[in-house]
């Protein structure tokens, strides 16, 4: 594994506490001299999705120190922000979240003494950007639910989206939320489809929480 790969991995153990929380903070703190910026995310699609975008703009961002990490749910964001904010490692943060999850990054930015009250014009100074409602919701609008019909179809699962379009609880509502619920059906096709979707988007029409973060960083 590449040092900042162990550096993500070390942090997420440091967080999450227990017995290796100890040796895990040992090398953060030994790996943490490689990282020029931490990216905290929900989750992995959020991490593939802007590591997809910065391919298309020709960044890796591994290569230049920024260590996406996932928290594995926006109420997690409490712990990472003491093992990676001023009272932990103290390196320079931004992240994404959903906005039913922003008052999360908001309490706790502050309680870090990252901002207090902080507008959503304060967190996007501070690096943090807010999906709304969340980032597939997010691309569905950028591309359109035809363009996202093509990625499904590119996909081969055109068959298994009109099998969950006829589904009594999905029968009436609008595609986009047919499109969006269909993401999260199975484990780990919100990351094939983040990925997926970046790649197929114009990039005149990437969603502003995306674009700004890739830009802050």
């Amino acid at each position: 594994m590449d040092e900042l790969g162990r550096f993500r991995r070390a942090a997420v153990a440091w967080a999450a506490g227990g017995a290796g929380a100890d040796e895990a903070a040992v090398v953060a703190r030994e790996l943490a001299g490689g990282v020029r910026t931490i990216v905290l995310v929900e989750g992995n699609s959020d991490q593939v999705a802007l590591a997809a975008l910065a391919a298309r703009h020709g960044r890796d961002l591994d290569a230049e120190g920024v260590a996406v990490v996932p928290l594995g749910g926006a109420t997690n964001i409490g712990r990472f922000l003491d093992v990676c904010g001023p009272t932990g490692l103290g390196l320079p943060l931004a992240g994404l979240c959903d906005i039913g999850e922003e008052r999360h990054f908001r309490r706790h930015l502050g309680r870090v003494g990252l901002g207090s009250g902080l507008s959503r014009a304060g967190l996007e100074a501070l690096g943090f950007h807010v999906c709304v409602a969340d980032l597939e919701d997010e691309l569905i609008r950028a591309l359109g639910a035809e363009g996202v019909r093509q990625v499904i179809e590119a996909q081969g699962e055109m068959r298994p989206f009109h099998t969950f379009q006829g589904q009594p609880a999905q029968r009436e509502r609008p595609v986009e939320h047919q499109l969006r619920r269909f993401m999260g059906t199975h484990s780990g096709r919100k990351a094939l489809y983040a990925q997926a979707l970046v790649a197929h988007l114009d990039l005149e029409r990437v969603p502003r929480p995306l674009d700004r973060l890739l830009s802050h960083v």
